[in-house]
């Protein structure tokens, strides 16, 4: 897509902001409108609208082929790797993720960069008429407008083309059959581990969970799936027959050969489908980020050579060398430690302690805790316990969040009372876990529990200089 001409008829150019600055206005009056509609807390179970705005674009979607992404746990890590797998080939590529941690460009990367702020509301205002279009149709067919993650979806999809990209990496908001992303057709369809999350709109067991992510995979596409438990892994299996695709999996298709602890992350050698490739590190934390690595070079194999042509061990490296995930057992403090991961759900909070426990020598860690009303507090906690001297227990800004009370409560039935400290504002729990971790050696804070909590601690990093 074209960017229009009146893409500066805004405020006069201040000479002194760079243009990414100057654009910042803008950016965020767009991102104000988007928010203006139906949240993602509440994704509409439906294709239509999003496959009538995207039609009448002329199917961007279409003007490049697409790697798309599902799971439960590790979708955004493994879309990263894969991302920058393919940038290493010198491919010129577009990820598109969810949620974002502080900025909403975050989730539309253009060849390893956040999209601009002067792409964002260009394309932004290419699409905003035709988006208006739908809009009507829709109302006056009595359903809602588009949503939010429907018109971002589109956003995306027309900024990819507008790049232009030679792939573009596409991660699933929720579930996958119904999912406004499931509007474009994956040449490769990859599952991160499946587990209980969003029960009351993908279904109750894994099971039905996995019949609805299955809905990502495409007539003749290659599908690559992580270790599954049996009844996720026969729902994949029967979908992959049912749409003749390929189908590869972790365990016997291609494996995790070994990874150990190295300064900085970890060292791993992977079987491929087509090759292997040893001793590449990786500059992340935890076993199933290994285990995410793994897939990623899997997805990539069935994208460049259908998984039968072994990819080059010195671009695998680099790629991987390269990969980041922001806001997974990542460092934004020294002296003290401040780490943050993003863990969200039971599975996750558990692939969050065992990692703590292998990749770092913490004789103590508080643990700053927020969770969002729809997510497994107490499974959280669960998990999270066996590692925590303490629990410092606190809110994030989204109105979602549990109410600091009512999750310290819940802490308290589950854990030793004694650890738990509650707190009505973040800064106020990280400002008493860093004064506690500074005044013996050894010691640490973890920030986890939700996503925007995780957002609003890397804004509060930034802000008060933790790393300087």
């Amino acid at each position: 897509m074209s960017k229009n001409s009146d893409s500066r008829n805004h405020d006069a150019h201040d000479p002194e902001l760079g243009d990414d600055a100057f654009f910042q206005r803008d950016a965020d009056r767009v991102y104000q409108e988007l928010l203006s509609r139906v949240g993602e807390s509440a994704p509409q179970p439906r294709l239509g609208a999003t496959r009538r705005a995207v039609e009448l674009l002329g199917d961007p979607q279409r003007a490049y082929p697409i790697i798309h992404i599902t799971g439960t746990n590790g979708k955004t890590s493994t879309s990263r790797m894969i991302e920058s797998i393919l940038r290493a080939y010198g491919l010129r590529t577009g990820l598109l993720t969810s949620p974002h941690l502080v900025r909403v460009n975050e989730r539309i990367v253009i060849d390893g960069e956040p999209i601009s702020n002067e792409a964002f509301v260009a394309n932004w205002r290419d699409i905003q008429p035709y988006l208006t279009m739908v809009d009507a149709e829709l109302e006056a067919a009595g359903e809602l407008p588009l949503t939010f993650f429907e018109a971002f979806t589109v956003l995306a999809f027309a900024s990819f083309a507008d790049a232009p990209v030679d792939v573009a990496v596409i991660e699933v908001g929720m579930g996958g059959e119904w999912d406004s992303t499931n509007v474009a057709d994956g040449q490769v369809a990859v599952f991160t581990s499946i587990s209980l999350d969003h029960t009351a709109r993908l279904g109750n067991t894994v099971a039905e969970i996995a019949r609805t992510k299955s809905g990502i995979i495409k007539p003749t596409s290659s599908v690559v799936t992580s270790i599954q438990t049996d009844d996720a892994l026969a729902e994949l299996t029967r979908a992959a027959g049912l749409n003749e695709s390929t189908f590869s999996a972790q365990g016997s298709a291609f494996s995790l050969l070994s990874n150990t602890v190295a300064v900085g992350g970890q060292v791993i050698s992977v079987r491929g489908i087509a090759g292997r490739y040893p001793d590449l590190f990786l500059p992340l934390f935890g076993d199933h980020q290994a285990q995410n690595a793994t897939v990623a070079i899997a997805a990539v194999e069935s994208f460049l050579g259908g998984g039968e042509q072994a990819l080059s061990q010195d671009v695998v490296a680099e790629g991987l060398a390269t990969a980041t995930s922001p806001g997974r057992l990542q460092i934004v403090g020294v002296e003290p430690t401040v780490l943050v991961d993003a863990a969200h759900n039971p599975a996750g909070a558990a692939a969050l302690a065992k990692a703590l426990g292998t990749y770092f020598t913490f004789d103590e860690v508080a643990v700053v805790l927020g969770v969002l009303a729809d997510k497994d507090a107490a499974g959280i906690i669960a998990a999270l316990a066996p590692i925590a001297t303490r629990f410092l227990v606190t809110q994030s800004s989204s109105d979602r969040a549990v109410p600091a009370d009512e999750l310290s409560e819940l802490v308290r039935e589950l854990t030793d009372s004694g650890i738990s400290h509650e707190f009505d504002d973040l800064e106020s729990a990280i400002e008493d876990a860093r004064s506690w971790a500074d005044a013996a050696p050894r010691r640490a804070v973890l920030v986890t529990g939700s996503i925007t909590l995780i957002g609003d601690t890397l804004e509060l990093a930034d802000e008060q200089g933790w790393k300087r």
